[in-house]
């Protein structure tokens, strides 16, 4: 098939992954109401079109944290990565490198963070989520120190595990799960061969080596149901604020009273996020909400934004409401059968980026802020797209950016 685009992507990952994995990534909570909203809500914010600004000479780097990042994106923390593509924690790791973007490494990662930071000659961020096994939290802490890393990003949005009704229907859970996985995988040899055997092993890489036994697919679920620790509190993260010296992250921030709590903590970013749709189904989009976010707080906290970003167009949109950065999961989790290759050509192919460097598709855009809050919120890039001005969307509710 022909592949140029997200959607291109997605049914190409529809083609190649079985169904139990392929539901895994591209589905969401209960009836899938906000997964949907996220992309509704995000397409209608608007584009408008500028010309004769001069726009040969345009940059899209920035910079968080001290770390460089060539575009305002992120790969975001996505568990299971190495189910989706031989090895694909290491592979999407190195095609983040060689794009010059941070890769963010999820706690339940089939790599482990040694298989990864030894091979990506960029550092990497790392994800925790809050769990009940605190001698886990503290040594994968301290292995992430050793490792080079120096950002932490911190789940906050998973006291338990969202229902997924996909998953049951797929088997990824569900009554003769097992069975119905080697099932699938066997209708898929490409993916059986490439991923299923020559990219084992298959197991919790981060939880193994601290429990010192595999912790493979058929545990996935259940260790995940007994380690999410409902009862936490901003006061039991204290200690991991005490311990952890680098930039730490607060992800799975919806609500401006919870993104104020963000800042009394401590916290130096916040994701602005609803776990793509796929936690708890019926809040609000993050296109919608992310206005109210930046108003609470201005410039206290760096601003990141993810779920249901599928282009260098959602990109744009997401800076004109209000981020500093945006996470990626689904678009390039859909492009892994290129990682092999040493490179994502979902960068490329989706955000209109050459290979020398360049520009996303939107050099002639600019983004008016719709609905009722267009009145004091109305944002222009009058075509220049570069970092000053991107810059300038998360603190202020209404600029004009001329071309420089």
């Amino acid at each position: 098939m022909i592949v140029t685009s997200a959607s291109d992507y997605r049914e190409a990952a529809r083609r190649r992954l079985p169904r139990f994995l392929f539901d895994y990534i591209d589905g969401g909570a209960n009836v899938e109401q906000t997964m949907r909203a996220n992309i509704a809500d995000l397409i209608d914010v608007s584009l408008r079109q500028r010309v004769l600004k001069n726009v040969s000479d345009l940059s899209l780097a920035t910079e968080w944290f001290g770390q460089r990042s060539a575009l305002p994106v992120i790969l975001s923390p996505v568990g299971l990565l190495g189910m989706l593509a031989r090895r694909g924690e290491v592979q999407a790791a190195k095609a983040a490198a060689k794009r010059d973007v941070p890769f963010v490494l999820s706690t339940v990662s089939v790599c482990s963070l040694e298989e990864v930071t030894s091979q990506c000659p960029r550092p990497i961020w790392f994800q925790l989520y809050v769990l009940k096994d605190r001698g886990f939290m503290r040594n994968v802490l301290e292995r992430a120190k050793s490792a080079g890393v120096e950002n932490l990003v911190f789940t906050v949005d998973m006291p338990l595990p969202g229902s997924r009704y996909r998953d049951a229907h797929s088997g990824m859970s569900g009554p003769f799960a097992a069975q119905r996985r080697i099932l699938q995988a066997l209708m898929k040899p490409a993916w059986a061969f490439d991923v299923g055997l020559r990219g084992r092993p298959h197991d919790l890489g981060n939880v193994s080596r601290y429990l010192g036994k595999a912790i493979g697919l058929n545990d996935y679920i259940g260790w995940l149901g007994k380690n999410f620790d409902p009862s936490i509190s901003w006061s039991d993260l204290e200690w991991i604020r005490d311990f952890w010296k680098g930039p730490m992250i607060i992800k799975g921030i919806l609500d401006p009273e919870d993104a104020r709590d963000a800042v009394r903590f401590g916290a130096n970013g916040i994701v602005f996020s609803n776990h793509g749709g796929r936690q708890l189904d019926g809040v609000l989009s993050t296109a919608k909400a992310l206005p109210t976010i930046t108003d609470a707080i201005g410039n206290d906290l760096v601003v990141f934004v993810d779920s249901s970003v599928r282009s260098g167009l959602d990109v744009v949109r997401m800076l004109a409401l209000g981020a500093t950065g945006v996470m990626l999961g689904r678009a390039p989790l859909c492009s892994g059968r290129q990682w092999t290759g040493g490179h994502n050509e979902w960068f490329v192919k989706t955000n209109s980026v050459p290979k020398g460097g360049g520009t996303l598709p939107t050099t002639m855009a600019a983004v008016s802020v719709g609905g009722r809050r267009a009145a004091h919120h109305s944002v222009e890039i009058f075509a220049t797209l570069s970092r000053p001005a991107l810059r300038a969307f998360a603190s202020k509710s209404s600029i004009s950016s001329k071309a420089v």
